[in-house]
């Protein structure tokens, strides 16, 4: 990550703060009141291809022991009534400011990976992260939603998983590489407010 890169991800937290925090506030008081313990997940991804980091976000499924792979249709009756808003508004992803602060995350960047798929597409990913994973990106404006709808179709963790691996990864590369080719300080900029427009919206 580059100097001007860090700074900008540190200005922009620091302003962000005070809305952000309230929110995240808001959020934890009203999953103490609905869906109790855990409020957070927090998952191993991926920041380099040999760099793991523990990703946290709010808990939108009810928990399960063992739990593995990407979110697809199979995965849909877990989805708690909180969770199917805070997914819906991005919501879920507020304690990815703790990331931001830490440097685990930028706030523009690719979608942080899973171990698995890192280690099963390492040439793919070797490019792709040569970007600090973020919080919204190219791939999460304009791919998430049709991503979404794709996993949805899956009724198997097996179907999910191809479908994944053979549509939705390449598809989110390319857009991942585009952004890479372009980056700057105001394009990152850009895409942090067509993010708060989509979400607002």
């Amino acid at each position: 990550m580059t100097f001007g890169k860090r700074l900008f991800d540190l200005g922009l937290a620091l302003c962000l703060a005070p809305i952000l925090l309230t929110l995240i506030l808001v959020v934890l008081v009203t999953l103490a009141f609905t869906e109790g313990r855990p409020y957070f997940y927090v998952a191993e991804r991926m920041k380099t291809p040999t760099q793991s980091f523990r990703l946290w976000k709010f808990r939108t499924m009810s928990v399960v022991a063992a739990d593995s792979g990407v979110s697809g249709g199979n995965k849909a009756a877990r989805v708690t009534r909180i969770g199917r808003i805070l997914r819906k508004t991005r919501g879920d992803e507020l304690p990815q400011l703790w990331n931001i602060l830490k440097g685990d995350l930028s706030f523009v960047g690719p979608r942080a990976p899973l171990r698995e798929y890192v280690e099963r597409f390492p040439e793919l990913y070797g490019e792709v992260l040569k970007s600090r994973p973020g919080a919204t990106g190219l791939a999460s404006l304009y791919y998430h939603r049709h991503e979404e709808w794709l996993l949805a179709q899956c009724d198997t963790p097996e179907q999910t998983d191809r479908v994944y691996c053979e549509t939705c990864i390449p598809a989110k590369a390319r857009l991942d590489l585009m952004y890479q080719r372009h980056q700057s300080v105001c394009f990152d900029a850009k895409l942090v407010w067509d993010t708060i427009k989509k979400v607002l919206s």
